[in-house]
């Protein structure tokens, strides 16, 4: 990941929120190395579900 387009790549990642999965799963394995790992569309809807339900993240005003 020397080259400039490496670098580009992980800071688009990080910022877009694209790493997070990478590192969900990464940490599931680590823990439990037995354990279901949700696809991606399932941990994004209950990443996104999680988020909405928080009135502090500012997406619903009641």
């Amino acid at each position: 990941m020397n080259s400039l387009a490496g670098k580009v790549r992980y800071w688009w990642r990080e910022l877009s929120g694209e790493a997070v999965y990478d590192r969900y799963v990464a940490h599931t394995r680590a823990c439990d190395p037995d354990a279901e790992v949700l696809s991606r569309w399932e941990f994004e809807r209950k990443r996104m579900d999680e988020r909405e339900a928080d009135p502090r993240e500012g997406f619903r005003c009641c």
